[in-house]
């Protein structure tokens, strides 16, 4: 008898030390995956008890080792290991588990398999609200909104977050009516279901409707937060209507909503683009942390507010600061470039991008470049860059080309862009204009004639460069009734 209870503490303490091993590397693979180690994380992997050899030992995994293994593998090379993860998790049983079904639901996702997406939720034995919404989201991640809308429907029931997917999914798959409508069948809206529909407006240019929906908001018992001040400011720069920019942040510092790095990025954005440069700069300066996101968003609004000789000093502090310029960066340097004439600046800094920040030239900065040469009179070197581009030149480059053509009426070339524009995007205003400003200067008025024959035909609208609302809307005018009725109490200076 005694014999047995020996037999059974050893077996005790054998189990308690091997979930201590588990857990043990279960922590050690996270901090690897944390680290970006992947190897490590392999490695840790091979040790782990989901390994054959040492399940021979008598070490069994937990359904945390699951869940962090695959977790550990979406989005990077490994991802392929999914389906042999899965393989051994049925194997053992774990298959039933919430935590490893939401886990594999999301790999599939990945993997954009969603059969065995939909397989796995009905192998799923315990499908509480966190399955279900697992299997929303990766209908919406994959496109399939109306599978997606199907599983919401039959959903026992559904909290917060199975809204939010529905509506936020719709959102991302630019279907704005039925966003709409699962919003406003929402029972209680929290300040997350809110923003996301705000987000979702500001996202599909809905400018107007954002700002409404914002006003219903501040109606309701519902406080919002800094993602919704920061989505809501981001549809006051869609509108370039700095006044309603203004009684929002007059908003932000009357209601004492702590502003961030995503908040003030925000305050600096809406405030450049609406052409109050200094008011950005201010706040710019006054941040205590500044992230690369608000390095970009204030060399961006000098550029486009056409300081580009401050925006190319901003350029230097933040390389001075320890920063390293990404994709977006360049384009507004490049943009800066262009707009002030800087050639050999714009080349110089242009070669350096991949070899001295690893970031390799995409469309966008062979667009500036192409608009660079262009507004400096180098037409030729223009089309060598666009005939030598690693890619084909897409709308964005041939309208950079002809509107350089417009600017010099150089016909030739203009024709060029035009056909290569009208191959790629038949109808496009750009076309029109151009040819109507080139063809007017030139005095070929049997084609001047032709042209604007065919913009009124086409019902073409000519939109000038900075053109910006000149009324409110309806909404602002009723925000700015609600809202602190002067900004001008509010000191910058305070953030």
């Amino acid at each position: 008898m005694s014999s047995i209870f020996s037999s059974c503490s050893q077996l005790r303490i054998s189990r308690y030390c091997c979930s201590l091993q588990t857990a043990a590397l279960n922590h050690m693979m996270k901090n690897s995956l944390q680290l970006g180690l992947l190897e490590n994380a392999l490695k840790l992997f091979r040790q782990n008890p989901v390994s054959w050899n040492l399940q021979r030992s008598g070490l069994r995994p937990t359904g945390y080792t699951f869940s962090t293994v695959i977790s550990s593998i979406l989005g990077d090379v490994f991802k392929i290991l999914i389906p042999q993860l899965h393989a051994q998790i049925v194997s053992l049983g774990q298959n039933s588990c919430v935590f490893v079904g939401s886990a594999l639901m999301r790999g599939y996702t990945n993997l954009g398999d969603h059969s065995a997406l939909r397989c796995v939720f009905d192998d799923t034995l315990e499908k509480n609200v966190c399955i279900w919404n697992s299997l929303i989201l990766g209908y919406m991640d994959l496109g399939l909104a109306l599978e997606a809308q199907r599983a919401f429907n039959v959903m026992p029931q559904k909290d917060v977050v199975s809204w939010t997917t529905m509506i936020d999914g719709y959102l991302r798959n630019k279907q704005v009516e039925r966003a709409q409508y699962n919003f406003d069948r929402m029972g209680d809206k929290n300040v997350v279901a809110w923003t996301a529909m705000i987000s979702g407006f500001v996202r599909t240019g809905n400018y107007v409707n954002a700002l409404e929906l914002f006003l219903m908001l501040t109606r309701s018992n519902t406080q919002a937060n800094q993602h919704t001040f920061s989505s809501v400011l981001a549809a006051c720069a869609g509108r370039s209507e700095i006044v309603t920019g203004e009684q929002v942040h007059a908003s932000l510092l009357k209601y004492g909503v702590p502003i961030d790095v995503v908040l003030s990025t925000s305050l600096i954005d809406m405030y450049a683009k609406c052409g109050n440069i200094e008011a950005a700069y201010c706040i710019f300066e006054a941040m205590p942390n500044k992230n690369l996101a608000s390095w970009n968003s204030i060399i961006g609004g000098h550029s486009r507010n056409g300081l580009a000789r401050r925006a190319l000093d901003i350029f230097q502090k933040m390389k001075s600061s320890g920063l390293s310029p990404d994709h977006t960066t360049f384009v507004n340097v490049l943009s800066a470039c262009g707009h002030a004439g800087l050639v050999e600046e714009g080349e110089m800094i242009f070669c350096c991008m991949e070899k001295a920040y690893g970031v390799k030239p995409a469309k966008e900065h062979y667009a500036c470049m192409v608009d660079l040469y262009g507004r400096a009179g180098h037409l030729d070197k223009a089309k060598h860059l666009i005939k030598w581009m690693p890619f084909e030149p897409d709308v964005v480059v041939w309208s950079a080309l002809l509107g350089a053509c417009g600017l010099h009426s150089n016909s030739q070339f203009g024709s060029d862009a035009a056909g290569e524009i009208h191959n790629l995007e038949k109808d496009h205003p750009a076309v029109y204009s151009t040819f109507s400003k080139i063809f007017g200067e030139k005095g070929v008025w049997s084609s001047l004639t032709e042209v604007k024959s065919m913009i009124r035909a086409k019902h073409v609208k000519k939109q000038k460069a900075g053109d910006k609302p000149r009324t409110l809307a309806p909404v602002e005018r009723k925000l700015l009734s609600t809202s602190p009725s002067s900004f001008s109490s509010y000191n910058l200076s305070l953030l």
